[in-house]
């Protein structure tokens, strides 16, 4: 199994270099345990530890300052703030904190470890406020900037008179700025069990996804850290941002141009690596050795397996629900989301066709073939999608109803009616990464207010803006559902 990963090293390059080499990125990370006068925290300190080991994997200059008095919290966030005005605009600014955070009369402030307050009044001259970080982050006019409080935790002041507010207040993101809280404003997060507070250990976790936007980033940590939390916390997140930012580079495979085709079918051949063959029939996707090479594939995967995935698919111990994929499957599977085309997700299915990707991508492929003007390969009939006679021009000519028998979209879809499916259960969690037992045997209607009126609503924006895009999103029923809503549209949502 590790041979498959040392070709895909070889095979496989990150854009990393070229992203580092286009943009500086700085880090500030302060986490503040060892409270003198107020109660300790048992967390921050490691998680501004594990935080600044992954920005700093992740290209930064982090500097990374623990138990932090007022006036080193301050120099810090000074320097901070003259090297992000030195790097230029293309520069990305982090500031990461973990450790007490208090407001008072809308505005916040972190606290560093040698606070002793007795009044309220005093507070601004005693802590550090979050503010400041935004002001120096907004001198330097740099185009991405990154704030990240895990600060909401007990209130150490609520006995004080006007101290009692719990959390931090909502702050507004200035241009250009991703503000996340570990909870929502006014909110308490924990401290955490584990070492790590829940927010920050999700975070930790999903930094390093490659091509994950930020966005989606901080909700895939919103969504661990609700079930992390058994809904007690909920992470908050308010966003300016001007451009796309991911933390960690998307993958792109490729393939070496000076390569002839017969060369790189000889290689293929040669090592009888999946990945091999699979990245051969994708760039010769018409060669004459195709069909060869497919064959090939399966002949691979059987000797890897001990049994072909195509011939063993009714096996006894694959009718089991896989809990995981195995290293060659997700491979494959992300050779063909880094590809995003109809052959790959071809290649994948012909392999793995009961895969644990398998229902994600014969979703993807119906709406690849979906928005094409002609077919590419003709559908086997027994598969779970069915591409209408025509291509995405005959779709138009299918009347759907109400009550008519869909006729596209995977297994599930195919052979019910729309007003079945409303009441039916989800097959795709309707948010993405939203734990099993939030979705999974759950009525759809508890979830989507599906009257016919808002469903015709919903289906006219498939007439609208009828770009792959809109079709391919997750849905409940996957993208096939998204083709027949559209269809039902254009019929005039007939019932």
């Amino acid at each position: 199994m590790f041979r498959i990963y040392y070709v895909l090293i070889a095979m496989i390059s990150i854009s990393w270099a070229a992203q580092a080499g286009a943009e500086t990125r700085i880090a500030l990370v302060i986490g503040n345990s060892a409270y003198g006068s107020v109660s300790p925290l048992d967390n921050p300190v490691n998680d501004a530890k594990l935080i600044s080991e992954k920005l700093t994997d992740l290209g930064f200059d982090v500097r990374n300052l623990t138990d932090s008095n007022q006036i080193e919290m301050k120099r810090a966030i000074s320097q901070f703030g003259r090297d992000l005005r030195q790097s230029g605009e293309d520069a990305v600014g982090l500031f990461y904190y973990a450790g007490h955070g208090v407001q008072s009369f809308g505005s916040n402030y972190l606290l560093p470890v040698d606070i002793s307050l007795s009044d309220p009044a005093d507070l601004d001259l005693m802590a550090v406020e979050a503010r400041s970080v935004l002001h120096q982050m907004a001198s330097a006019h740099n185009k991405t900037n990154i704030v990240i409080l895990d600060a909401c935790r007990n209130n150490p002041f609520e006995s004080l008179s006007n101290m009692d507010d719990n959390g931090l207040a909502e702050m507004k993101a200035p241009t250009g700025t991703f503000l996340a809280y570990a909870t929502d404003p006014g909110g308490v997060a924990l401290d955490g069990e584990k070492g790590n507070s829940p927010f920050t250990l999700s975070l930790a976790e999903h930094i390093e996804t490659p091509g994950m936007a930020i966005e989606q980033l901080f909700k895939k940590v919103r969504v661990d850290v609700l079930q992390e939390t058994r809904g007690l916390q909920t992470p908050w997140d308010t966003s300016s941002l001007t451009q796309d930012f991911a933390f960690s580079p998307q993958i792109q495979t490729q393939i070496a141009k000076n390569q002839s085709e017969d060369e790189l079918w000889q290689e293929a051949i040669t090592t009888r690596d999946p990945v091999q063959i699979m990245l051969f029939m994708r760039a010769y996707p018409n060669s004459s050795r195709a069909e060869e090479a497919s064959s090939l594939l399966q002949t691979v995967m059987a000797e890897s397996f001990g049994t072909s995935p195509l011939l063993g698919a009714n096996a006894p111990e694959q009718q089991e629900e896989v809990a995981e994929a195995n290293e060659t499957e997700r491979l494959m599977y992300e050779l063909a989301l880094a590809d995003d085309t109809v052959h790959a997700y071809e290649v994948y299915l012909q392999s793995f066709p009961e895969g644990v990707f398998s229902s994600k991508a014969e979703d993807r492929l119906a709406a690849l073939r979906y928005g094409q003007e002609s077919v590419t390969r003709k559908t086997a009939p027994d598969s779970d999608v069915s591409e209408p006679q025509g291509g995405v021009d005959a779709s138009a000519d299918v009347l759907v109803t109400l009550d008519s028998l869909l006729d596209f979209g995977n297994a599930y879809v195919r052979g019910q009616t729309i007003n079945q499916l409303v009441v039916g259960t989800p097959q795709f969690p309707p948010i993405e990464g939203l734990p099993d037992e939030l979705w999974k045997g759950q009525n759809c209607s508890n979830c989507h207010q599906w009257t016919p009126e808002a469903l015709c609503d919903q289906a006219q924006t498939y007439v609208n803006r009828p770009e792959a895009g809109n079709v391919t999103k997750q849905h409940p029923y996957g993208g096939g559902l998204k083709v027949n809503l559209r269809r039902w549209a254009l019929g005039g949502c007939q019932g």
